[in-house]
Order: structure tokens, then sequence, then C-alpha cells
């Protein structure tokens, strides 16, 4: 990519706003050796414990790690992981704006033993604990949405997000001349329409179209993004294929079909959101879809080589990139 450096110079002024399901997420750390006596299941013996914020957050820290400011908005509760998460955010110079609630902090925690997976731990409130007014809305981020270049909503299907406050966000961003973006999740079904950029995977593209995967058979990208922009209206589509990159999609129609960048994939966790948030801040800055998904693409590929929640810096990004050209 040309061009970086510059682009890297408009991302330090941009000032993002990200609204949705904030969560801390928890990795323990340690080795497996034995069976327990008590059930045929393994031994943990825990080396470390370690903390990042994940869901909407993890998009805060990832719009930071590229340079920009960010102001995110999502319920953090009274409690021990509430208190941790506002601690993360503030030590990267993010914004933590709590919103109205009753439940607790979503808090995931994985178990890893030599780097794999063994198991996750959910702690969380149905979602009605999380839930906010179109009024709420309006007074908690009328200002915050002025005083913001664009606008992310990142849906994890915890509650923070419903039809109401997505159309009231949509409407005075529109009014403020602000970008929006969304980051789907079908199984909530939201509606929501004129955004300007939407993220959904693969999976979720064809959800959000109504169409069923069908094994073995070519992704139906020409028709998924005639779908798409009739139901929903969206200026800029980009649909995440994993190993096969990137679709665009402007109008209805495939734009461009961008490989994928990763030279080796050790852990997917939070690439969703590396993805939306490049994406997001290039085009602020004024690139185009496709430079903007050529910076997008390429973040992904750093952070899917590091293990956990991860974010990508400026200097690591230009490393890679000039390693690839």
């Amino acid at each position: 990519m040309k061009g970086l450096p510059a682009l890297f110079r408009k991302i330090a002024r941009q000032h993002i706003l990200v609204i949705g399901d904030v969560m801390l997420d928890h990795y323990i750390w340690g080795d497996a050796t034995r069976i327990s006596p008590e059930a045929p299941v393994p031994v943990v013996d825990i080396a470390r414990d370690t903390w990042t914020a994940g869901g909407a957050a993890n998009v805060a820290l990832n719009l930071a790690a590229l340079g920009a400011r960010c102001t995110v908005a999502g319920f953090i509760g009274p409690d021990e992981a509430g208190a941790r998460l506002t601690q993360i955010l503030q030590e990267k110079g993010i914004t933590p704006l709590s919103t109205p609630g009753t439940g607790a902090t979503i808090l995931k925690t994985r178990v890893l033993v030599q780097h794999q997976q063994l198991c996750r731990l959910d702690r969380e409130s149905p979602q009605g604990h999380y839930a906010i007014s179109g009024a709420q809305a309006t007074a908690l981020f009328g200002d915050a949405i002025r005083q913001a270049d664009a606008v992310i909503l990142s849906d994890y299907a915890k509650g923070i997000l419903s039809d109401e406050l997505v159309a009231r966000v949509t409407k005075l961003a529109r009014a403020a001349g602000k970008l929006v973006a969304l980051d789907p999740k079908p199984k909530r079904k939201l509606a929501f329409r004129d955004l300007d950029l939407i993220t959904p995977n693969k999976r979720e593209a064809l959800q959000l179209a109504g169409l069923e995967p069908m094994p073995h058979a070519p992704f139906p990208a020409a028709e998924v993004c005639k779908r798409l922009h009739r139901l929903y209206g969206t200026r800029n589509l980009v649909v995440t294929m994993g190993e096969d990159g990137m679709l665009l999609s402007r109008g209805g129609k495939v734009t461009k079909t961008i490989p994928t960048a990763a030279r080796e994939v050790f852990d997917v966790s939070g690439a969703g959101d590396t993805a939306l948030a490049a994406l997001v801040l290039a085009l602020t800055a004024g690139a185009s879809l496709e430079t903007a998904a050529h910076f997008s693409n390429a973040a992904s590929g750093v952070v899917v080589g590091k293990l956990g929640t991860a974010t990508v810096t400026p200097a690591e990004l230009m490393a890679y990139v000039a390693h690839e050209s």
C-alpha cells in the first residue's frame, strides 16, 4: 500500500464514537498434565491471568492502537469487572461512556492450555438489563455524535443495540453529517437502513440476505450484494470472507474481491473488530472503499497472527506491508 504514513497522519486527527456491547475478556493461562480423579476432565495448573477489553470495547482498543481518539459507550457495571474494564480503556486513552442498566458487566473467561483454548466461561445478565430507550439515546449520545467524525455500532447481541436505538443514532448522525457503520449480528434481526457501511462475515451476510448456506457451493456474491442493498439500502458493504479475503460492494453490485493478507492464522478472536475499526478510520480519513479495504485487510492479517484478542499499531502495520511488497 502506498501512502500509509500520510493515511496514518489523517487517522490521528479522527475521533470515533463506538456504541455497543462492551465486555471484559479474561484469559487464564496454564498447563494440564493430568486428569482429575473426581471426573474425566483435565486439571489445569494456572500460570497467570490476563485481562483485555472485548466486544465493542475491543473495537475501541483497535481504533486507539491505530492512532485515533475514541469514545466507547456501553454498559459498565459497578462491579470488579467494570472497574477493571474502565481502567483498561482509560490506560489506552479511550473515554468510556457508561450507559444505564441493571446487570453485570459482561465477562468472558477463556482457559488456555499450551496456547489452545480449553473452554470459555461467560458471565452476563439477560438482554433486558442492558436495553436503552430512544429518548435515553438522544440524551446520552447527541453531543458525542456531534463531536465525533464517525459512529460505529458494534452489535454482539447482548442487548444494548435495539431497532429504536439504531434508528435514533442513525438519525442523529445523519443530521450531524457523520459516517455510520454497523457490524451486525443477524440473530438479533435488527432493523436498520441508510447506513454508510456494514461489515458482516460470510455466514452473517447469508443470514441477512435470507439465504441458506449450501455446502461445497460457491458463495453467491452477486445475489447477496443485491439482496442486502435492496433490504437495507447500505451505501457500502464489506463482507469479511476469512481465508477468501474481502468482498466489496456498492449500490448492490460486487465491485472487488481482495485476497486475504494473512501470512499465518493463529487466532481469529477479534479479527472482525480490527477489520471494522480499520475500515472506518480509513474511510473517515478520506480513503476510497478499495483503499480502506486493503488497509483493513492488512490490519486483520497482523492480528490473526497473534494469540488472543489483539490489536495492531501503525509501526506493526507498516512493517507488515513492507514485508509483503
